[in-house]
């Protein structure tokens, strides 16, 4: 048989736990000693270790580009568009009825006429036997008054045989005053009616009532006309308006005049398209009309042009206004004086400019604007002769901040390449 041997483990005695307990303790002990010199060796070397001083750099000048003011004179001008309309125009119609028996060689659209220059003729053979028919009626009237006349001194010798006889209401019939009065009466119509048919015999002939331009002719040799027929259309070649829209805020420095006689803002037209550049008329301010445009709340001034189609022999050469176009006014306002001239590019936010003050320091300066131009602002207070307007534009502006001038020293820039030098050293320090 085979014997199975069961071996048992032995327990440990007392003083072997201990032995294990205590070589834990040591290694434990010794590890919490290497981390403390550890961290006692780090702190000194924190505590000992060179550091580099951060110093802020001073500011740096801004470089900057500025010009001197001077005070100028200038004259306000306002720019605005109008359109070209006649000041005098007027479509004939003739005042008797016919047939159209002669045409004027001159009447044709764009033809220059001169005031009384017959135009048009009606036939006239009826108006002319109608002349001589009350002609005869006159004649007839007339007679027929000097007989009465006669009979009325008859009439009178008759009442002084009388005398007293007749009463006072009788006294009108017997001196015949009815019958002459009715034919006085007969006389002074036939008179009236013999006039009005030599008016219409004269109204045959159509003439133009002033010096004008012929813009339209509505009828032609042998047409047929009535009271109700227009003729012809005819614009006045004295003068011409331009009526142009202006903002409200910009009348105050016109000259509008309010009676006849006063002189007005003169005014340059021009129209490079039709006219090529260079050339222009002029005019002046006439009126204002009494109410503003509708849509764009814009005041309406009238400026007159004299001779507008060039018809005098001094405007020859000068470029003809036709009606209906559309021309650039320049109206010349008041006179603004010892004002400083600002391009609206160097003109800041606020109604505020800049300016390098006698410490090379930005000045942000509010001003009064005495009137803002197309491309310039007009200053007249709140500036100096000489002084620097700053036109460099800075991205963050601050009042009080250094600018310098193109060549001047900047003595901060040292200051910064120094302090500089001092991070790159401590930096080289630190790495050994």
């Amino acid at each position: 048989m085979t014997t199975v041997r069961v071996s048992q483990r032995r327990k440990p005695k007392g003083g072997g736990i201990l032995r294990m307990l205590a070589g834990a303790a040591i290694r434990l002990a010794v590890a919490g000693a290497i981390l403390f010199g550890a961290y006692m060796v780090y702190r000194h070397l924190i505590a000992t270790s060179p550091r580099a001083r951060r110093a802020s750099p001073p500011r740096q000048a801004r470089l900057v580009q500025v010009i001197e003011l001077d005070t100028c004179e200038y004259v306000v001008t306002v720019k605005q568009n109008g359109q070209v309309v006649p000041a005098q125009q007027v479509t004939l119609q003739p005042q008797v009825s016919g047939r159209i028996m002669e045409v004027s060689e001159d009447l044709v659209p764009g033809a220059a006429v001169k005031a009384g220059q017959k135009l048009l003729s009606i036939d006239r053979r009826d108006y002319d036997i109608l002349v001589r028919q009350r002609h005869s009626d006159v004649v007839k009237a007339e007679r027929d008054l000097k007989v009465e006349q006669g009979n009325q001194e008859i009439a009178k010798q008759e009442y002084e045989l009388l005398g007293d006889v007749i009463s006072e209401q009788d006294r009108e019939l017997v001196l015949r005053e009815p019958q002459l009065a009715a034919a006085q009466s007969a006389y002074e119509s036939a008179k009236a009616a013999h006039e009005k048919a030599e008016l219409d015999l004269a109204r045959c002939e159509i003439a133009a009532p002033f010096d004008a331009i012929v813009q339209r002719r509505h009828v032609d040799l042998g047409g047929t006309v009535s009271t109700n027929t227009s003729l012809v259309t005819l614009i006045a070649t004295g003068q011409a308006w331009v009526e142009v829209k202006v903002p409200i805020g910009q009348l105050k420095w016109l000259t509008i005049p309010r009676a006849n006689g006063q002189a007005g803002s003169r005014v340059t037209l021009r129209n490079p398209l039709a006219w090529g550049q260079g050339r222009f008329r002029t005019g002046r301010v006439l009126r204002l009309h009494g109410d503003l445009e509708p849509q764009g709340q814009m005041a309406k001034l009238l400026v007159v042009v004299d001779d507008p189609f060039c018809l005098r022999a001094e405007n020859s050469e000068q470029p003809k206004l036709l009606m209906d176009s559309y021309v650039s006014a320049e109206i010349e306002g008041r006179r603004l004086k010892s004002v400083f001239e600002i391009d609206r590019s160097h003109f800041r936010d606020d109604n505020t400019v800049w300016i390098m003050n006698k410490e090379s320091k930005l000045d942000i300066r509010s001003v009064q604007v005495a009137y803002y131009g197309t491309d310039k602002v007009y200053v007249a207070e709140e500036l100096s002769v000489g002084e620097k307007l700053v036109t460099t534009n800075i991205a963050a502006p601050v009042a009080g901040m250094p600018i310098r001038l193109d060549g001047d020293s900047d003595e901060s820039g040292g200051g910064v390449t120094q302090a500089n030098d001092r991070s790159q050293s401590a930096g080289r320090r630190r790495e050994s």
